[in-house]
């Protein structure tokens, strides 16, 4: 069989599944969206958001891209986050990287060219920020783990600093950010980092050439 109809039976499955279990769910699904959640994470095809939080649908909204970066001028992300925290008045927002992240990887080590390359220009400027840091990690490994690590919480920064977060943050909307990270290795998540309107982001330590 086809890889792709293996989908679509699965995906009969999985609805015929839900709908034994509560068969009013997908009525109410189609009355609307409240999650409590915006996900900013990798698009890495191992990193699942709703199955490692075992979330249902309609309870988390999510953005993903490659090694989970924060542009200011990515329309897309950017039209995410406005109507997650402006109109679904999310809780909280998650930017959650994962251990051995091919996005990260390349921003390290280089090998790539084209639109990857050009996209993985913010993760570079996290390398060139933290160099000093980095080169005393002598095992390659952990020095690519520590700049996961360095990529979330710098990008959870700058999504901090975002206008939409910023005026939520302002006119008081209960409004938390949390960087993220995910281990392939044995499925868990790692807190690093929370953030809240009475954070004070200067005393991270966050190079402003990162920002």
């Amino acid at each position: 069989m086809r890889d792709y109809k293996r989908l679509l039976l699965s995906n009969k499955a999985w609805a015929e599944e839900l709908k034994d279990e509560n068969p009013k769910f997908f009525s109410r699904q189609a009355g609307g969206q409240s999650p409590a959640f915006l996900w900013i994470g990798c698009s890495d095809s191992r990193v699942s958001p709703e199955q490692m939080t075992m979330t249902q649908p309609g309870g988390m909204f999510i953005h993903r891209n490659i090694a989970n970066l924060v542009y200011e001028d990515d329309l897309n992300l950017m039209s995410v986050l406005q109507y997650a925290v402006m109109a679904l008045k999310v809780k909280h927002v998650i930017v959650c990287g994962h251990y051995g992240c091919g996005g990260i990887r390349a921003a390290m080590e280089g090998g790539v060219d084209g639109s990857v390359d050009r996209w993985l220009e913010n993760a570079r400027a996290v390398r060139h920020a933290h160099a000093e840091e980095l080169l005393a990690v002598n095992e390659p490994d952990a020095r690519l783990s520590r700049l996961v690590e360095l990529n979330v919480r710098d990008q959870l920064v700058r999504l901090a600093r975002t206008p939409t977060v910023q005026t939520a943050f302002h006119s008081g909307q209960p409004l938390h950010l949390h960087g993220w990270v995910y281990d392939i290795r044995d499925g868990h998540i790692k807190p690093l980092l929370d953030l809240d309107a009475d954070s004070s982001i200067e005393d991270l330590g966050v190079p402003a050439s990162v920002l």
